[in-house]
């Protein structure tokens, strides 16, 4: 016996489009907006990727000078390893941050601008180097304003890149 099934018209109670007939018990509103916030992550992570390992070390860079500039010891810091050491263990993580919280106390600012930063990938490791200006408010190290080269050597520790080395020296 063949099953036949009736022709779909076109009304307004039928439109042609699947719709959902699953109704929600209980609180309808807040259910909506969980699905909808489901959904929504759902499709930012199927179009979400990576950014390249290179971008993450600029963007780390650039976020340090501007932590220094806003007068932020320990977000200047956060993207050095805790075994960082700086021109050959001439200044190491906790003496950077020291640095940046003397200045603070006592009023005076450091400005930084960074120029282009230029990665170099050398196995599981990365070296950015970069020149960096710096320029400071009355009565704050005039000796170490001016155009600084850098290079910075980086690793990935637990999904994050962190400078473990650098050295510089005045270039100007």
């Amino acid at each position: 016996m063949r099953h036949t099934m009736p022709a779909l018209e076109h009304t307004l109670a039928y439109s042609g489009k699947p719709h959902c007939s699953v109704r929600l018990k209980g609180n309808d509103g807040m259910a909506k907006l969980w699905l909808m916030l489901v959904l929504l992550l759902a499709a930012s992570v199927a179009g979400c990727r990576h950014k390249p390992d290179e971008e993450r070390v600029r963007e780390a860079v650039a976020a340090a000078a501007a932590a220094a500039e806003a007068g932020h010891p320990a977000d200047t810091v956060a993207s050095l390893s805790d075994d960082f050491e700086g021109n050959h263990g001439t200044l190491d993580r906790q003496g950077l941050q020291n640095l940046l919280r003397v200045l603070r106390l006592r009023g005076q600012s450091v400005h930084a601008l960074v120029g282009p930063i230029a990665t170099d990938v050398r196995g599981e490791r990365l070296v950015a180097t970069f020149t960096v200006t710096l320029t400071a408010g009355i009565g704050v190290l005039p000796e170490q304003a001016g155009v600084w080269r850098v290079e910075s050597a980086w690793r990935k520790e637990g999904g994050d890149w962190r400078c473990y080395s650098a050295t510089w020296e005045k270039a100007l």
